[in-house]
């Protein structure tokens, strides 16, 4: 499946994905926000905020086909 993902802050400084336009990937059926954040190298801990297609999602929420992932952490005193 495919999904768009973009990462703000710090988390773009990691190489891992972009902030300015979402990078299109290809990942597993049925994969969750914590096993893609797993897959791409990062810790739970270190997002705070997780998007999918524009509204807050949860860790266990399962991706689909096209959706769009943005991923950030905590800022700010957040």
């Amino acid at each position: 499946m495919k999904i768009s993902l973009k990462c703000f802050a710090k988390l773009s400084e990691a190489n891992v994905c972009d902030f300015r336009d979402g990078d299109d990937r290809e990942f597993s059926e049925g994969e969750t926000v914590r096993s893609l954040i797993k897959r791409l190298g990062f810790r739970a801990d270190e997002i705070k905020i997780i998007f999918v297609n524009g509204k807050i999602a949860e860790l266990d929420t399962v991706l689909r086909n096209g959706d769009r992932l943005g991923l950030a952490p905590a800022a700010g005193g957040m």
